[in-house]
């Protein structure tokens, strides 16, 4: 091994070669989609309507599109999660915290932990709240949780230590205008400010783990507590981040007012109609498309996404411009994002359905257009009782979420009003 190089594990070499591997699958099926996609779009244009046989084909192909790019997602992901056992060639020193929560999550004794606690003043912990998690593994969780959780990804992510962020913005700018060099300058009015608030709620998951599982010295507790949680993490965030009521949760961007984009205002969420209930419109469905891009305005287009679930993108990856070029193309690489009309394409299950007065497509800039708030601290609470012989930890963070600019999101609505 030369000097100066970071050594590969065979275990993230062979995880790299399966995600090349994979992804030569999925550019090839991507061709016979194309080719078989063609011949249905010929049918229909000759009027002759396209065969059921060339239909339920490029529909059986389209599916398989969608399984081979989960399959990616998740090559990509195992090649970030951090393994389960412990690296014997490079060993890590653990911090004292990490140690001390070792001890607690292995065999309960919670004594070093509450000593560290008592030695920080900490507030946040004890035997019947559970403690916090090292900060190694808290920062593991919210790497991986970026990987997985669709809306966390493109939105702009604030740690705070309070319960609620509350963040003032501006309704009306001071008065401007054009003056001479040396005429009287009038007196400006006062800006007037309003404040968005986004409270911090409990998420919680609860994984067990057998005797035999904390008995192995080999295996690394808190990384296999990271593992097991950041799933159920991501489902919950994923489902509140977008449709979330804000009831003890935080509140999507689906779930505030929407109002035609002609009519748009501040706390609402502009959309652009199909014209048609349920559908895309027949002639040139393109253009609809290129409408809901250019109603974003321009200083939000720049790092623009568009945000759907994989039925929805089943049917825009059938789409072409009037030049004959597919809308939808697949990703450049492993581990990177399709493109729709030059702008990345993020799959996300919990959209909605194309339906009649549905939703089912977002676009803009996320990073200005979504806050998710973070409380930093995750608590682990280990239970030996609840479900013998299995130790459950019950564990929990506070999430909270909302937009925080209602001009950077735009929905596309399939509907007529």
């Amino acid at each position: 091994m030369t000097a100066g190089t970071t050594p590969v594990s065979p275990e993230t070499k062979a995880v790299s070669d399966d995600a090349l591997v994979a992804f030569d699958d999925f550019m090839r099926l991507f061709e016979n989609f194309k080719h078989d996609n063609d011949d249905r779009l010929k049918q229909i244009e000759k009027r002759m309507g396209a065969d059921v046989i060339t239909t339920e084909k490029v529909d059986r192909i389209s599916r398989s599109l969608d399984e081979h790019k989960r399959s990616l997602d998740q090559l990509a992901l195992k090649k970030v999660r951090p393994a389960l056992g412990r690296d014997g060639g490079f060993p890590a020193m653990p911090s004292e915290h990490k140690q001390a929560f070792e001890a607690y999550i292995r065999s309960g004794d919670d004594r070093l932990i509450r000593s560290l606690d008592t030695k920080a003043m900490s507030y946040g912990s004890g035997q019947d709240g559970g403690y916090l998690v090292p900060d190694e593994t808290e920062a593991a969780i919210g790497r991986r949780l970026a990987q997985i959780s669709p809306i966390r990804s493109i939105a702009s992510v604030r740690q705070v230590s309070g319960a609620v962020l509350k963040k003032p913005f501006s309704i009306s700018g001071p008065a401007v205008g054009w003056v001479a060099e040396t005429a009287e300058r009038p007196q400006t009015t006062t800006a007037t400010l309003d404040e968005l608030q986004f409270p911090t709620v409990e998420l919680y998951a609860m994984p067990a783990a057998t005797a035999s599982l904390l008995e192995d010295a080999v295996v690394d507790v808190d990384q296999w507590i990271a593992s097991e949680v950041e799933t159920a993490f991501a489902e919950q965030e994923g489902a509140a981040f977008v449709s979330g009521n804000g009831t003890n949760k935080p509140k999507g961007f689906l779930a505030y007012t929407q109002v035609a984009e002609g009519s748009w205002a501040w706390n609402k969420v502009g959309y652009v109609l199909t014209g048609v209930s349920g559908a895309l419109p027949t002639d040139d469905p393109s253009d609809i498309l290129i409408d809901t891009v250019y109603a974003l305005k321009a200083g939000y287009r720049q790092n623009a996404s568009w945000v759907m679930n994989r039925k929805t993108q089943a049917t825009i990856r059938k789409l072409k411009d009037a030049d004959g070029n597919y809308l939808w193309q697949p990703p450049a690489a492993p581990g990177s994002r399709a493109m729709l009309m030059g702008f990345p394409l993020v799959e996300a299950e919990d959209m909605p359905d194309i339906a009649a007065a549905a939703t089912p497509i977002a676009f803009g800039d996320f990073a200005r257009g979504y806050l998710v708030v973070d409380r930093t601290g995750v608590k682990v609470l280990r239970d030996p009782y609840s479900a013998k012989p299995y130790v459950l930890f019950y564990t929990t963070k506070r999430v909270g979420g909302g937009v925080q600019d209602f001009d950077a999101i735009k929905l596309l609505k399939f509907g007529t009003a």
